[in-house]
């Protein structure tokens, strides 16, 4: 079977075996196990041999252990009630703007991202809090629906984010870097977000209709107290994760340690540590973290024979011999990533691309970091772009009955098509992607 077969049949059975409704991590071993033995004449002792040696070098990857510590750290921030309380206060202070509760649900989105990683947590929480709000406010459905998704999405990219933290155990590229470059990105993204939000209902009030004077009661001495005890908490905290890692005082893994124990204080200043609460975020980071690894050995499964029997070197000379220039490959791979996440989940689509795609990368001359960056952030329309956006399931588990999946993804489609202005964005003007990794860190 030569390579171009393989690269072919391997991505069309996936595919056939997804559809059919098989969860991504076994559809990636099984995939992996049949076509190691039709490509290796039926013999397993090579295929299970490589298998171990990946699950091994998996098990070795230190920064990985960052990833339960975050999740640790997301779960304790959505005990504490810290999006509740800063909820309420972005609520009292843009409700009176058109539009102002859907920009305080992706003010609260952006902050919650910066302090968890973790987009269910934060789309879950902020979810319960904004959806009934804004519809008893008369906002219209899709635009609540959107609003909510497409800030919790933020979650995936904004430091400290999972998604990055994985990436850079998968090509060696600076967790810290990494950080900075998604930092900028994410935070246009997220002024994209608010900006859209504020047009749109600027010139269709009803779509979010402002306050009503009788509910503007709040003092400035009580909003700035509101803030105090709201907004600065959960900014220390994403101070000291950051700023330890930037300073150079502790590396990513000890810099998650250092969230998680900031998470559990914040929960016991604020009165929601309690016994319940400990084991409620310690089982739900077993589990994530659980289907993240066994994702992570399915995909090293698929990986590894996909290379092994060519595949990659096929797909590789492939977009290498297309007479065009480097950045139309690049859009090419940023269409394959988009459409890849219709369907796949973004730690599978990562561990299937990125052995394909970086070399290329290489090849044509761009920088790691910044083609690093481009992945992310096209990862993160993954969780928003149907059938399978995770987000959207994610508000639909929680949404009023009002709110269906169709509304839902009526809502997204704005956003998705504001995701893809901030990725181009980043691909126009590197200076967005690159500047703070070269003002941190150097050249």
């Amino acid at each position: 079977m030569n390579p171009e077969t393989v690269a072919l049949f391997m991505f069309g059975t996936l595919f056939v075996v997804l559809f059919l409704g098989h969860p991504l991590a076994f559809s990636l071993g099984a995939t992996a196990v049949l076509y190691g033995l039709i490509g290796w004449g039926g013999s397993p002792d090579q295929i299970f041999g490589i298998f171990a040696n990946k699950t091994y070098g998996v098990m070795e990857e230190y920064v990985l252990v960052a990833v339960p510590l975050f999740i640790f750290m997301a779960q304790m921030l959505d005990a504490s009630g810290v999006a509740e309380k800063l909820f309420h206060t972005m609520h009292v202070l843009w409700g009176p703007v058109r539009g102002g509760l859907g920009i305080a649900v992706v003010m609260v989105c952006t902050v919650f991202a910066a302090s968890t990683g973790v987009v269910g947590a934060t789309e879950v929480a902020i979810g319960l809090l904004a959806a009934p709000n804004l519809l008893k406010r008369g906002y219209d459905i899709p635009m609540t629906a959107g609003c909510i998704c497409a800030g919790g999405t933020l979650g995936i990219l904004i430091p400290p984010s999972i998604m990055l933290v994985v990436y850079g155990g998968l090509t060696n590229i600076s967790v810290g870097k990494l950080f900075a470059a998604a930092m900028l990105p994410g935070l246009t993204l997220s002024a994209l977000y608010m900006t859209y939000i504020a047009v749109r209902c600027g010139l269709n009030p009803e779509m979010g209709p402002p306050l009503p004077k009788e509910e503007r009661t709040h003092t400035v001495k009580q909003k700035m107290y509101m803030i105090l005890t709201s907004l600065v908490p959960p900014m220390f905290l994403i101070l000291m994760v950051l700023g330890s890692i930037v300073a150079g005082v502790a590396t990513t893994t000890e810099a998650a340690g250092l969230g998680a124990l900031g998470a559990t204080i914040l929960a016991l200043v604020y009165g929601r540590l309690t016994w319940d609460a400990i084991v409620d975020a310690s089982t739900s980071t077993l589990k994530i973290t659980s289907m993240v690894m066994v994702l992570f050995l399915g995909g090293n499964a698929f990986q590894s024979i996909f290379m092994g029997l060519g595949g990659g070197d096929s797909v590789s000379s492939l977009l290498l011999g297309l007479e065009v220039s480097p950045y139309a490959v690049l859009f090419i791979m940023m269409g394959i990533v988009f459409f890849l996440g219709m369907f796949i989940d973004w730690l599978g689509i990562l561990l299937i691309v990125i052995p394909v795609f970086t070399p290329v990368a290489q090849e044509l001359g761009f920088d790691p970091l910044w083609f690093g960056t481009l992945i992310c952030v096209n990862l993160q329309m993954a969780f928003l772009t149907p059938p399978f956006g995770y987000s959207l399931f994610y508000l639909r588990g929680i949404a009023p009955p009002e709110m269906t999946m169709g509304l839902i993804y009526k809502g997204v489609v704005p956003f998705i098509c504001l995701q893809w202005v901030g990725l181009i964005a980043c691909i126009v003007y590197p200076p967005l992607v690159m500047y703070l990794p070269t003002a941190l860190f150097g050249e």
